[in-house]
């Protein structure tokens, strides 16, 4: 079992970070501010202008920790880690599944499932504890559709079926969305899902939330010993981690959306933490960031009973148990992947 240690994030600009002794000193300002053992870290991700001197790249890769390099507002820019690890024979294996329609159907429709199970959750959560009759039966409506497509994922479908499925799945899930939402300030309205560049702030917190999810999935994934630019419901495409987004969809409703949701419900952010450019764009800014972040590694430490396995564990293992059982699978351990459902 892997323990589930801590991740360093790194958000003060201008940042430098080096190695002292078997630690990761955080030195602003030519002034260490923070030391890190290494024994105690599991990554480090870092935001904007954060510098990382050569032999700490060196000692960490050589640790099996992993850095990743993020723009100020949370796009991936690159990550640095050791050798590969794992079984070469596993990951010949995900390349010719990847490779089989069949097979890649079966375990995208397996992702989905967990996705979709999860948003349907979230919603009837809501409905439940929602003040306005309306909102309420809204939620239920569109939670009534996502079951609908849940049903259609129990047989035995194409791959472009899953997808199409998926697809119209979200739209409900994301036009249902401004019922979650419990504000009465205009600024937090959420009318569709935008990126690059969001829109409005929920759209911005979105997609910071989803970027730390994915640099968590993409080390769970590269940890068993998988490929994690090598998906089944995300196809081949240059400098996209195809499986980390694949296994990362049954955790947006999980643990991204929660925390954004949360954030704003519970009044934690203002719309002064945004930053509306000329662009259109709206951006979290630093002291967002670190109110996310905090709220992110909280969720995190939540202890769940696993579904399947059903052992206690913090949420911030799932990940690592996720790939693994996909390891399991595509070895031919197991007979199905079996997605991370929580109620």
């Amino acid at each position: 079992m892997k323990h589930h240690l801590n991740t360093l994030f790194v958000c003060t600009q201008g940042a430098y970070l080096k190695k002292d002794g078997e630690a990761v000193a955080v030195r602003i300002e030519r002034k260490t501010q923070l030391r890190c053992p290494f024994i105690n870290l599991s990554d480090v991700v870092c935001f904007g202008r954060v510098t990382v001197s050569p032999p700490l790249l060196g000692a960490l890769a050589q640790k099996g920790i992993s850095v990743a390099f993020l723009s100020e507002y949370g796009r991936l820019l690159a990550i640095t880690r050791g050798f590969t690890s794992g079984n070469v024979l596993l990951r010949r294996a995900q390349y010719r599944w990847a490779d089989d329609p069949a097979r890649s159907a079966q375990i995208a429709r397996a992702c989905v499932l967990g996705k979709l199970a999860n948003s349907r959750s979230n919603l009837r959560r809501a409905a439940r504890e929602h003040q306005n009759p309306a909102a309420a039966e809204a939620l239920n409506a569109a939670a009534n559709r996502l079951q609908e497509s849940l049903d259609q994922l129990r047989q035995e479908l194409p791959l472009d079926s899953v997808r199409g499925i998926e697809g119209n799945a979200a739209a409900d899930y994301f036009a249902a969305f401004p019922h979650l939402i419990q504000t009465t300030d205009s600024r937090f309205a959420f009318t569709t899902r935008s990126r690059r560049p969001p829109r409005d702030p929920v759209n911005a917190l979105l997609s910071f939330a989803y970027a730390l999810l994915l640099n968590d999935v993409r080390s769970a994934c590269e940890s068993a010993g998988l490929d994690s630019a090598v998906g089944f419901l995300h196809r081949d495409r240059p400098g996209r981690p195809g499986l980390a987004l694949d296994l990362m969809e049954e955790l947006r409703p999980l643990i991204a959306d929660r925390v954004v949701l949360n954030l704003i419900n519970r009044r934690q952010l203002r719309p002064q933490d945004f930053q509306w450019q000329p662009s259109g764009a709206v951006l979290v800014s630093d002291k967002a960031r670190r109110t996310v972040l905090k709220a992110f590694q909280e969720r995190k430490n939540e202890v769940i009973t696993h579904p399947f396995l059903n052992e206690k564990m913090t949420l911030g293992l799932v990940p690592h148990i996720q790939a693994r059982l996909l390891a399991r699978f595509i070895r031919g351990d197991t007979d199905a992947y079996p997605p991370c459902v929580l109620r």
